[in-house]
């Protein structure tokens, strides 16, 4: 590998998966108590599922840990059914991801459109900051002056080197300053006990049987569809930023697998996060697997060996580090005026409607489904407009004969009123219907034209179709007739 013979990269490697070591502490922590178990549960799992994903994942450089939205959806398992329940969820979680992951999941994210991306992202930055709100209210004064220098150290500090990631320089020099002038501020200790020892080989003691399985099923397909949404939408978040492309089946049953052997070592599981990834791969400048490991490495580390003196870390420090990363992940051009002058108004509306959604919710598979869905009927609403019916009545040696040409893409939202097109009683006894500049798609249309043949019939006119296309053809010889009703 090209970053173990560069020292100058390999220490930007080392020194990225140290800053996110430091940013994933408090945030586990909290999840944890999302999720109503000990601290150890949540940073345990943090440091398996990164350590994992370096080696099993499909998308270099991005982190994966304990997250609060797996937190919220497994969190009722612990709550009414106790901690071996809880950690069977996050195994039976994990297998559904990597069945998922072999039958090929990862393909469904093509369908999801740049306007949920974009939604995604912006919320996600919304999250972030707002996560930091708990850490700036009812506080010493002095937390405020404190993420302020660490938000200009970051700002600053990249114009003038980038050899040392400037949220490591600002949590070490807001460390140093609260230490030497004693200043009593909340700090990492404050968050949750560390834990003192190294995970250990858990294996729940439940029922193997269908009662256990009713109970754990729905939660478990919930976690794993959140998990991959997540995961799957960040890795292609960081394909972007680094104009690299990824894996994604191999990401989808990565996580599965990082997520069962958190639970064998009593994790709460977890999927990809996007703040900790802004960091790693935005902030820092990480492009391979080793910042992921050291990642995890580095946690471990962090809060059983030097757990007291991760503890003095103070908030305001991380909550600096989390302000910037909210800032630097919003898509700032895609709200300039500009860009929505030019943009649809439909597709801002989805970006719009996607960010509302994750926001008031909490949780981006809610969001990112409920955006495609806008997508989705955007989407219908103009094709929809871009089909017409052109009438024109043509005398020949033959008689009289009515032609009409159909002209667009024909499924439920264009061929729903298809059938009021036509002058039934007005048209003479001949009737053509040029389909050449259309295409049948779905069964909505075939009824449509069954249903437009029978009102001329019943008239004693006669009815032919010209133009159709062998598609078209296949699917209405195989359904004409067979759908039921008159239209």
């Amino acid at each position: 590998m090209t970053v173990l013979r560069n020292p100058r990269l390999l220490t930007r490697e080392a020194l990225a998966g140290l800053v996110v070591a430091m940013a994933l502490i408090p945030e586990a922590i909290s999840f944890s108590i999302i999720a109503g178990v000990d601290p150890a549960v949540g940073l345990f799992s943090s440091f398996v599922m990164a350590v994992s994903i370096a080696f099993l994942g499909g998308r270099p450089a991005m982190i994966t840990a304990a997250t609060g939205a797996v937190a919220l959806v497994i969190a009722p398992i612990m709550r009414d059914h106790g901690f071996d329940y809880f950690i069977a969820t996050v195994l039976l979680a994990g297998v559904v991801q990597v069945l998922l992951g072999v039958l090929g999941v990862a393909k469904l994210m093509r369908f999801i459109p740049r306007s949920v991306m974009v939604g995604f992202v912006n919320a996600l930055a919304i999250l972030i900051f707002l996560a930091q709100i708990p850490h700036l209210v009812g506080v010493p004064w002095l937390v405020y002056p404190l993420v302020a220098v660490g938000i200009v150290i970051m700002v600053v500090m990249p114009r003038f080197t980038r050899v040392v990631p400037a949220p490591l320089v600002a949590i070490v020099l807001l460390s140093a300053a609260v230490l030497v002038f004693g200043w009593g501020v909340p700090n990492v200790a404050d968050q949750g006990e560390l834990p003192r020892s190294l995970p250990e080989f858990f294996f729940p003691d439940v029922p193997l049987n269908l009662e256990t399985l009713g109970i754990i099923g729905p939660t478990a397909l919930a976690m794993a569809l959140v998990g991959l949404m997540e995961s799957l939408m960040t890795a292609k978040l960081v394909d972007d930023i680094t104009d690299t492309h990824s894996d994604k089946t191999r990401e989808s049953w990565g996580q599965g697998v990082a997520n069962v052997l958190s639970g064998l070592f009593g994790g709460m599981g977890g999927c990809a996060m996007i703040g900790q990834t802004m960091i790693n791969v935005k902030a820092s400048g990480a492009r391979s697997r080793i910042s992921t490991f050291l990642a995890g490495l580095f946690l471990l580390i962090l809060v059983v060996a030097l757990g007291d003196v991760v503890g003095l870390i103070p908030m305001a420090a991380l909550v600096a580090v989390m302000v910037m990363v909210s800032v630097g992940t919003f898509d700032w051009h895609s709200i300039t005026p500009s860009t929505l002058k030019r943009m649809p108004v439909a597709e801002t509306l989805v970006m719009v409607v996607t960010v509302a959604v994750v926001v008031a919710t909490h949780n981006l598979a809610i969001g990112v489904i409920v955006g495609v869905i806008a997508a989705m009927v955007a989407f219908a609403r103009r094709v929809a407009h871009f089909q017409s019916v052109t009438r024109e009545v043509r005398t020949s040696d033959g008689g009289t004969a009515v032609h009409y040409t159909v002209e667009g893409e024909l499924f439920f939202a264009s061929s729903n009123d298809l059938t009021t097109q036509f002058e039934y009683t007005d048209d003479p006894d001949h009737v053509v219907i040029d389909l050449s500049r259309s295409h049948i798609w779905d069964a909505s249309t075939v009824a449509a034209l069954d249903a437009i043949e029978t009102k001329y019939e019943r008239l004693g006119k006669r009815v032919e179709l010209h133009g159709l296309n062998a598609a078209s053809v296949s699917m209405r010889e195989r359904m004409s007739g067979q759908l039921g009703g008159e239209g």
